[in-house]
């Protein structure tokens, strides 16, 4: 991906490809999918017509006039196509640099999903969802799939441009390997979840780079409203024919308004320069996700961030650091240091997770070599209890002359419940202690040996600098944040406080998660999330805006309508931001195409009505040296204005975390205010070029 960013705004690889789509999208059947510039279209023709009418000696003004505004009429069409055309090259090109990794080769594939398993070359385009595959070091992965064996470090610069390999493995939330990237080291036995042509790669490739890109909904809407407006000014422009010639009878001097003059006319009130950067707005939207290496399968996904008002962001790894260290283990009363060690230890023997380890670390320090040896042989015969996100514990059952002692740790509630339903009891001090933990914002692991609690163990995690700051600034905009975690809510509550979220769902369950999800919905919000995991996939679906990690499981990326190359859980908070940009370059624009009306209104009725009525005169405050040069500026501005307003419309309005009331003032001065000041200024100059050159 690091390849595509590189482009500079008018590359000339992308503006001399885009040049030739501009003439190559005057097909009528292409034009007519803007009705804003299909009447431009309809206008350059008609006023061509009255040109070569003109020639013969029957213009009804000199053909250099005609002509002069055909041409123009033609660049501001020729105009749009081009800015829509290099938005279109700038996807394309990003799509050309992740098409370029997808390359055509053999696979190893296995007889029986397992590693060992006799295998067979297959030919990767011939490999299917389930089937399963071994990748050795230096193999690339065929396709999209899962890790169901294995551990291995994995080079996936391809994709993220990162030159830091990544580990995948089985199990958690690293499993899943993405098509094009290769094992540096070890084994992997993959299933594959995705058949050829299926992967989200492929199908943002299809997006950028098929015939037709769905439009979004806000976009149509616009699109309606573009389209009356064009009606009111077609009918308000056609009214005036009839007008000027009873005019003209009526004061038996001076002559009726010229069809080229009309049409100029019509063309400079119609929203042709929000008209003609609508699509490529929309296009580079997208373009600017895949920048931030974020593939959005939906373009409805990336305006409807722009929309969202509940984010809601996983605690480790997006708010702290995720890198929880034990820190203080804390025996319950009766119990001694070593006893909660001892039990700590072989309770995370088989936790590979960064908080197993530092507590394995823990312990083992407070442990003689002796005993940690004796501990270890123990651990010949025991049964691995994996964590769930349901009984949220884990640990193993040792067998012991004949009896099966049942080692945990977990969350307070959870190892509580246990100790209970094994006839033991929590005693009060420890839940004290285990509520203090909390209360610091780190998070208490209770440790127990059957129906008896040994104590708790400390784990410190750390919020990210610059959080709470930026947490303020979506809270400006009208954005509620929501931290989930699987803390106990005395946790919870400290570490939302210290980073200043707005809410927290704790002990954050599947069914937890979509049933909130759900309850913002009902309220009329629109809500986004990240997630990597398997059961993270229901709450992906449901959200509005979702983002999976690439390192995260397939299920996890097919329910997402976003996929976050990075693996990056703070992405969101980009990608929000890229949609709200969206929407604020689409409005800013809208803003100024409109105001543009004013200036050209100033240029064009007092030029064509001034014969019959000199009065007008008045009304030509920019003091425009003649009718046909006020003509043939205001189309000129008309058609420049898009040349000069492509740069914006592809890197887009810039975010400003600020509130709606505060952005509108803003956008309204910027834009409005510049909407009607810019186009007097720039027609005045035309003018006097014009002028100058003794073109009118």
């Amino acid at each position: 991906m690091s390849q595509s960013t590189g482009f500079a705004l008018f590359d000339p690889t992308l503006v001399k490809p885009a040049i030739g789509q501009a003439f190559a999208k005057l097909n009528p059947r292409v034009q007519w999918r803007n009705p804003v510039m299909f009447v431009v279209y309809v206008g350059s023709i008609f006023t061509t017509l009255l040109g070569l009418h003109a020639l013969h000696g029957h213009g009804e003004a000199p053909p250099l006039f005609i002509f002069s505004v055909a041409v123009w009429l033609w660049f501001t069409v020729l105009f749009a196509n081009f800015a829509e055309a290099l938005a279109e090259g700038r996807s394309k090109a990003q799509a050309a640099s992740l098409r370029s990794i997808q390359k055509a080769g053999w696979a190893k594939k296995l007889q029986q999903p397992h590693h060992g398993s006799p295998w067979l070359p297959q030919e990767s385009s011939r490999l299917r969802r389930g089937d399963v595959v071994l990748v050795e070091a230096g193999d690339m992965v065929p396709l999209d799939g899962e890790v169901i064996e294995g551990v291995a470090s994995v080079d996936e610069s391809a994709i993220t441009g990162e030159s830091a390999p990544v580990i995948r493995e089985s199990g958690g939330d690293f499993s899943a390997v993405t098509g094009g990237t290769r094992v540096l080291s070890d084994w992997l036995v993959l299933r594959i979840g995705v058949n050829p042509g299926e992967s989200f790669i492929d199908r943002m490739i299809r997006m950028v780079e098929g015939a037709k890109r769905q439009k979004t909904p806000n976009e149509i809407a616009l699109n309606i409203l573009l389209a009356a407006l064009t009606i009111v000014f077609l009918v308000v422009t056609v009214t005036l024919l009839p007008y000027s010639l009873f005019s003209v009878q009526a004061a038996q001097s001076g002559s009726p308004v010229t069809m080229t003059a009309l049409v100029a006319l019509l063309v400079c009130l119609i929203p042709t320069t929000i008209g003609g950067l609508l699509s490529a707005i929309g296009v580079a939207g997208m373009s600017r996700m895949m920048q931030a290496n974020v593939i959005a399968t939906s373009g409805r996904a990336v305006e409807a961030a722009g929309d969202v008002d509940v984010l809601m962001l996983d605690k480790t790894g997006t708010i702290t650091h995720g890198n929880r260290q034990a820190t203080t283990l804390l025996p319950a009363h009766g119990q001694t240091e070593a006893q909660l060690a001892q039990v700590a230890w072989l309770a995370s023997q088989a936790d590979e997770t960064p908080e197993g380890r530092s507590i394995v670390a823990l312990a083992g320090l407070r442990l003689t070599p002796v005993a940690r040896e004796r501990l270890a042989d123990s651990m010949a015969q025991a049964v691995t209890v994996p964590f769930t996100a349901q009984t949220r514990m884990s640990g193993v059952d040792l067998s012991e002359a004949g009896q099966v002692r049942r080692l945990r740790k977990g969350a307070v509630d959870a190892v509580h419940r246990h100790v209970e339903a094994l006839g033991g009891h929590m005693p009060a001090e420890l839940l004290r202690a285990a509520d203090d933990v909390a209360r610091r914002g780190s998070t208490p692991l209770v440790v127990a040996d059957g129906p008896l609690a040994l104590g708790v163990v400390e784990l410190k995690d750390i919020v990210k600098t610059g959080i709470k700051e930026r947490f303020g600034a979506l809270r400006r905009m009208g954005i509620k944040t929501v931290m989930i975690t699987g803390d106990n809510p005395l946790t919870a509550a400290a570490i939302a406080a210290e980073a200043g979220v707005d809410d927290f769902l704790a002990e954050a369950t599947p069914e937890a998660k979509l049933a909130l999800i759900r309850q913002y919905q009902q309220e009329g919000r629109l809500v986004a999330m990240t997630g990597d995991g398997t059961n993270d996939a229901p709450a992906l679906a449901q959200a509005d805006v979702a983002v999976a990690m690439n390192s995260g499981t397939q299920a996890a990326k097919e329910a997402a309508n976003m996929v976050d190359l990075d693996s990056n859980p703070t992405k969101l908070l980009e990608v929000v931001e890229t949609g709200k940009a969206l929407l604020m370059t689409r409005g800013s624009l809208t803003t100024f195409s409109i105001a543009n009306d004013v200036a050209k209104f100033f240029a064009i009725i007092p030029a064509i009505f001034v014969v019959t009525y000199p009065q007008l005169e008045a009304l030509n405050i920019m003091a425009l040296a003649s009718p046909s040069s006020a003509i043939l500026s205001a189309v000129i501005f008309n058609a420049l204005v898009i040349v000069f307003l492509i740069p914006l419309a592809l890197k887009g309005v810039r975010y400003r975390a600020i509130g709606a009331a505060a952005l509108l003032r803003r956008n309204l001065l910027i834009y409005g205010l510049g909407g009607l000041i810019v186009p007097f200024a720039g027609i005045k100059l035309i003018d006097l070029l014009l002028v100058a050159l003794h073109l009118a």
